[in-house]
């Protein structure tokens, strides 16, 4: 009997390898594992219909409370790259600088491979910034410090659905960080059609027109959602062979007739030309003006998103690394990170909304931080 086909396996399968070696290699970064079934917290996956609460080891229990910062530490974050404002990183450490604090980053291109980099012992590392779907293997595989509540008082400051998310139940393990969409991304100036006003935006990906100038997201949970959506399936998380199959075709065709770019960089690659139609995250296209050459006017960029609210949003987290040798400070840039001024100035370089209850959407365009467009 064939083994079933696990839905990254998809991904890597089709799209990954119909491009080629070198873009097989980007695909297969999402590593071969399978999240974890989780029911409460041992048989199903987490789901806003299923929500998890991920148990806490006996010998893994949150710090006390009151403790004082680690002095003379470096705080180790891992991230994705140009995800976190430098000026906010300086501030912390002005803040902390009585204990003589230092922030270091280091990035990833994949969420997969750095929870795999996690899971392998090889990412020495106090935070680390995660996609909810893959909360479940490091909870569950003792990767994770539950979080000592007292530490994050500005939790307060934020929607209240992600005080307790159905992917963390009583977020014992995680804080969110951004909220998104995943959309269509495109060059006005480029593109001929208004992707927003086709039948199908997501038809765009497979023209053959802008062969070797399409791009689409290195995250297979997002990419393959795209081709569900296009097709009319709103259920991303289904298992349904005959949906995996009809995905498989279409991630064929889509390498044989566009060639896409595979990456998570459509904030710089529409600016720049190297892509003239792309998937891309809502916050993409917020910070891609900065990218475009001097001169170009910014209404070049366009942005879609199913104006009827059926398609993919998400949101990142920061969770604390059990490993992390700086547990204490690490809940203080936490809590500093929730704190309404240093969200929105992460906002200004980042593109991507932090979920506080001060924002108001409105307020977000009349003062720059979103263009009208």
């Amino acid at each position: 009997m064939a083994r079933p086909i696990s839905r990254r396996t998809l991904l890597r399968g089709t799209l990954g390898l119909s491009l080629g070696a070198g873009t097989a290699a980007l695909i297969a970064g999402c590593g071969r594992d399978t999240p974890p079934a989780a029911g409460n917290a041992t048989s199903q996956i987490a789901s806003p219909d299923n929500p998890v609460l991920w148990p806490i080891s006996a010998d893994n229990r949150p710090i006390p409370p009151g403790l004082q910062p680690e002095r003379n530490a470096t705080l180790q974050l891992y991230n994705w790259e140009d995800y976190i404002n430098e000026e906010v990183i300086k501030a912390f450490e002005r803040k902390y600088r009585a204990y003589n604090v230092k922030v270091k980053v280091s990035t990833f291109d994949n969420a997969s491979a750095a929870v795999s980099n996690v899971r392998s012992g090889k990412a020495d590392y106090d935070i680390l910034f995660v996609t909810y779907d893959l909360l479940g293997q490091l909870a569950l595989g003792n990767h994770l410090r539950p979080l000592s509540h007292r530490y994050i008082p500005n939790i307060n400051q934020v929607w209240p659905v992600f005080q307790n998310p159905f992917y963390d139940q009583d977020w014992r393990y995680s804080v969110p960080y951004t909220v998104y969409t995943t959309g269509i991304g495109w060059r006005t100036d480029k593109v001929k059609e208004d992707v927003a006003k086709l039948a199908d935006p997501y038809e765009i990906l497979w023209n053959s027109s802008h062969r070797g100038r399409v791009g689409v997201l290195d995250e297979y949970r997002e990419t393959i959602g795209m081709v569900l959506l296009k097709n009319g399936i709103s259920n991303l998380n289904t298992t349904r062979p005959k949906h995996l199959d009809l995905v498989r075709q279409d991630l064929l065709d889509l390498a044989s007739a566009t060639r896409p770019v595979i990456d998570v960089n459509a904030y710089e690659d529409l600016p720049t030309g190297k892509t003239w139609v792309s998937m891309a995250f809502s916050g993409d296209l917020v910070a891609a003006p900065e990218y475009l050459p001097e001169g170009v006017n910014p209404e070049v960029l366009g942005y879609w998103f199913p104006l009827d609210g059926r398609g993919t949003v998400g949101n990142d987290l920061m969770t604390i690394l059990r490993s992390s040798r700086n547990p204490v400070l690490a809940h203080h840039f936490l809590n500093f990170l929730l704190d309404f001024d240093m969200a929105m100035l992460n906002l200004e370089w980042n593109g991507f909304q932090p979920p506080l209850v001060r924002i108001d959407p409105s307020v977000l365009v009349k003062q720059g931080y979103i263009p009208p467009t």
